[in-house]
């Protein structure tokens, strides 16, 4: 960075991500400038307003329930964090139970009061279109990037490091799928002992294509149905339409799987693929669909062995811009062919408003501590934000990277037994993993920079 440059820091983005990040730093003393394109007579198709960090999908921020959801214990690291974006929340919550719910209008209003009050910072309603070529950059422009930037982008990372309609398979938790029906193959034994293999019998899977067709289905947006497939990405109810046999044929064939219980072939298979480093999460190979969430469940609760499976994330296909993070990215979050430039929020593959607020946070206190010339410590894999950044650079699975929303699947497992030697239920889990990250949580943040 030059001594004539204005600022330390140039933030592209101003959603949740791009304004925590400001946020992070602007309150330590850097010099930040903010570009946020809504304010220029542009904005992108979701959006419906020139606000920074418009909620535009719902006004809830999901469970606030730091004992026994992980999303609530995300919650309680950004506040311990002193992040803006929970403040600003907390500042316009309304009645919802035990979720945490906003005024989205007063959200807004908040964060734009609380960073256009800090002197350090500047705002301006610009499009940025080319990644800089020099200085401090932290990119925060979500999953619905400008196209021109979008390019630029492309063109610094890859063109296959970009998803423009992002097909999602649904995961599911390892500990949920039953071992007794189920067994662990690679196709013709090529590979090692690779993938879940679920069988179906032709009752089964006759019953389980008719109720694809039948499942209740969600629509594209107006902005996404011109968007062509991409191939590999139709859905899984589209290849059912297509015949009696085509999934049989496409991605439940049973060819080369030899069911070790009766020495045979099945009918057809559904097939699972080992998802994270620590072999928790577990994606439902080519299933991505259409299909609504509660539709998902008791569809894919037909297949013999996920009778009872608990789903980290379902399925979907919309349209979408996001990095191979685990590829492209340092621990740090900077671009490895450009170190210059960090990303942050939706667009490193994190899933949701409170994720992409955390990921631009950690990405905000990283910056600040390169610019003060400290090291920044990452958080323990074992807390949310540590769990969450781990996942997003490099502990997912590069060649099936696809956003992802925090749960404990990405979480090191906690011990299956309690004090007393008895094994813990779910619920004895949850309280455990909460319970754990909140101590190490509070031996890190001593430190780690993100406590000044």
């Amino acid at each position: 960075m030059t001594s004539d440059t204005p600022y330390d820091v140039h933030i592209i983005g101003g959603g949740l991500a791009g304004s925590e990040a400001a946020w992070q730093l602007a309150k330590r003393g850097f010099r930040v400038r903010l570009s946020e394109m809504r304010g220029t007579g542009e904005r992108s198709p979701a959006h419906q307003t020139d606000n920074l960090a418009e909620l535009v999908c719902s006004n809830s921020l999901r469970s606030d329930d730091d004992t026994s959801n992980a999303v609530g214990l995300l919650h309680h690291e950004m506040r311990a964090c002193d992040s803006l974006i929970m403040a600003a929340a907390d500042k316009a919550r309304v009645p919802a139970g035990s979720a945490l719910a906003v005024d989205r209008e007063a959200f807004s209003h908040a964060i734009e009061e609380a960073l256009t009050s800090q002197p350090t910072l500047t705002l301006v309603r610009e499009r940025i279109d080319t990644l800089p070529e020099a200085g401090l950059t932290i990119v925060a422009t979500g999953p619905l990037t400008a196209a021109s930037l979008a390019t630029s982008i492309g063109g610094a990372t890859g063109a296959d490091s970009l998803a423009f309609f992002d097909a999602i398979a649904p995961i599911v938790y390892h500990e949920s799928i039953d071992m007794d029906v189920a067994w662990m193959a690679a196709r013709w034994d090529k590979g090692g002992k690779d993938y879940v293999n679920c069988p179906m019998d032709k009752d089964q899977y006759l019953a389980f294509r008719q109720a694809l067709l039948d499942g209740d289905k969600t629509v594209f947006k107006e902005w996404e149905s011109n968007t062509p497939y991409f191939d590999g990405c139709m859905p899984i109810e589209v290849m059912a339409e297509r015949g009696e046999d085509t999934l049989r044929f496409g991605p439940m064939k049973p060819v080369g799987l030899d069911n070790p219980r009766t020495g045979r072939w099945p009918y057809a298979v559904v097939q699972l693929r080992q998802d994270n480093v620590l072999g928790t999460l577990w994606n439902i190979v080519g299933f991505q669909t259409k299909l609504k969430y509660a539709e998902q469940q008791r569809i894919f609760r037909m297949i013999p062995g996920l009778e009872n499976a608990e789903f980290a994330r379902f399925g979907g296909l919309h349209r979408n811009t996001f990095l191979n993070s685990p590829t492209l990215l340092d621990r740090q979050m900077r671009l490895k062919s450009a170190p210059h430039i960090r990303f942050a929020g939706q667009i490193t593959g994190c899933e949701g408003y409170v994720e992409s607020a955390s990921v631009g946070m950690l990405v905000g206190i990283m910056t600040a501590c390169e610019l003060a010339g400290r090291e920044f410590v990452s958080p323990p894999a074992t807390t949310a934000l540590g769990a969450l950044l781990a996942h997003i650079t490099g502990d997912a699975e590069a060649e099936t990277y696809q956003p992802m929303n925090i749960n404990f699947g990405l979480f090191p497992p906690v011990d299956p037994k309690n004090a007393e030697g008895r094994k813990r239920k779910k619920p004895e889990r949850k309280v455990a993993y909460t319970e754990r990250a909140k101590e190490d949580l509070v031996a890190w943040l001593p430190g780690s920079g993100a406590e000044g």
